[in-house]
């Protein structure tokens, strides 16, 4: 296992690379220029003094951040109009000490809500809302290259979700969070992020066409694409799909990359992971509004991954014990090519 992954990243490492490549190979932020490379980081990895490893790596190989769960609702208002900035603050200086881009995440979203929000009774649910986006983003405002601020609207079939703020004020809950957080950061990229909508479908549908709407009245820049992947499941279709949208005139980021598959770990799922981390690279430089990526999380020691889907892992571009692996070697050469 090892020597294949050493064989793979000595064949990706050693292809020819521009001139800008070569000077600029050993970080992946550097290989991304003119785009950003970024990393969702956690304030508890961060802070964590006996692992040191990877507030460095965070520092060193990333130009951009995502707080993972700093900024959700139960974490930065966890009571009505009590808010919690500390856990978020540790990520936003990060940022700043190291000339990152802070992509802030997110304002609005179904799940990871303060209990109180799921009971208020429906005539209280705009007001909320608003109070929240107003006392979060205006104590970030200025802080965060983009916001989230509607986060996994629709379902798979491109209906929207019958979620608290759906069932209280309609799809026009959407406008009234975008209008809130233009108001209180104007000169933030506001972002509409969902998953599987990587691919032309249902979902990407319905998505388009909210978005088209939402240009018109100058409330929305940009849409995220999450991009947790299935290995071998990739859509074949992304970079045309992301074209698609920014043909609207927004920007395109991806912004929660990863590829996920069943363990233990063998040869082709190192292979075949490499190839497809590389697909996406190519499909987001492909297309000129893609303005970078995000992969969520550095290492494999702390994914999301295995604690949600159980037997799998091994998403991210370092493993458990911070080595790279075969998909930072095809990711840093396709940036850098």
């Amino acid at each position: 296992m090892i020597s294949s992954i050493l064989t793979f990243a000595l064949s990706v490492s050693s292809l020819p690379l521009t001139a800008h490549a070569a000077a600029a190979v050993s970080t992946l932020k550097d290989a991304a220029l003119p785009r950003y490379f970024g990393a969702a980081l956690g304030q508890g990895h961060l802070q964590n003094a006996s692992d040191p490893k990877f507030a460095q790596l965070a520092a060193q190989q990333f130009s951009a951040a995502t707080p993972e769960n700093e900024m959700k609702w139960e974490i930065v208002e966890p009571e009505n109009g009590k808010f919690n900035f500390t856990p978020a603050e540790v990520i936003v200086q990060f940022t700043k000490r190291n000339n990152m881009k802070l992509r802030c995440h997110n304002l609005v979203w179904d799940s990871q809500l303060a209990p109180y929000v799921t009971t208020l009774p429906t005539s209280q649910v705009k007001q909320a809302m608003l109070s929240h986006i107003e006392g979060v983003v205006s104590h970030f405002a200025g802080d965060c290259y983009a916001w989230d601020v509607v986060n996994e609207p629709f379902n798979d079939d491109g209906t929207f979700k019958n979620d608290t703020f759906f069932n209280a004020m309609g799809e026009e809950y959407i406008t009234l969070a975008l209008q809130q957080a233009r108001k209180f950061d104007p000169h933030a990229k506001l972002y509409i992020n969902d998953f599987n909508i990587e691919s032309a479908n249902a979902k990407s549908d319905a998505m388009l066409t909210l978005a088209q709407g939402l240009v018109s009245k100058g409330l929305l820049d940009g849409i995220g694409f999450e991009s947790h992947f299935i290995l071998n499941e990739l859509p074949p279709d992304i970079a045309g799909n992301m074209e698609r949208f920014t043909s609207l005139g927004l920007d395109l980021a991806v912004t929660e990359l990863d590829i996920r598959y069943d363990l233990p770990t063998t040869d082709a799922d190192t292979t075949n992971q490499a190839q497809q981390f590389e697909e996406v690279i190519n499909a987001c430089q492909s297309v000129k509004r893609c303005v970078g990526v995000t992969t969520w999380g550095i290492t494999d020691l702390y994914s999301w991954v295995p604690s949600t889907f159980a037997g799998q892992g091994g998403a991210l571009l370092w493993d458990d014990d911070y080595n790279k692996k075969a998909d930072w070697f095809s990711t840093i050469n396709a940036l850098a090519n």
